[in-house]
């Protein structure tokens, strides 16, 4: 709690890393709840605008290197949940 966190996620593709490659980070809180999109990238990165994660995700992966991980800014024990990454290459996901 409080300090930053780190969602690590790796990756491998069998086909070549292009601008089409997509990664999605989703969240949903326990012990059940909806999910939601927090974290978004596509050649940029698009942290989340609304929601509770708003202003505290931030890009840490290197796509390049086969890393699509996030940082969380000041985590409470409310943002306790499963996190799932998401990376889809075409054709490849």
């Amino acid at each position: 709690v409080g300090e930053q966190v780190l969602l690590k996620c790796s990756f491998k593709s069998s086909s070549p890393i292009t601008e089409r490659l997509m990664v999605d980070w989703t969240y949903r809180p326990l012990p059940s709840g909806h999910m939601e999109t927090i974290f978004h990238y596509q050649s940029v990165p698009y942290p989340a605008t609304m929601g509770k994660f708003k202003g505290r995700i931030s890009w840490v992966g290197n796509i390049a290197g086969g890393d699509a991980s996030i940082a969380i800014q000041s985590p409470t024990m409310s943002d306790n949940g499963t996190f799932i990454c998401s990376v889809k290459n075409p054709p490849d996901v």
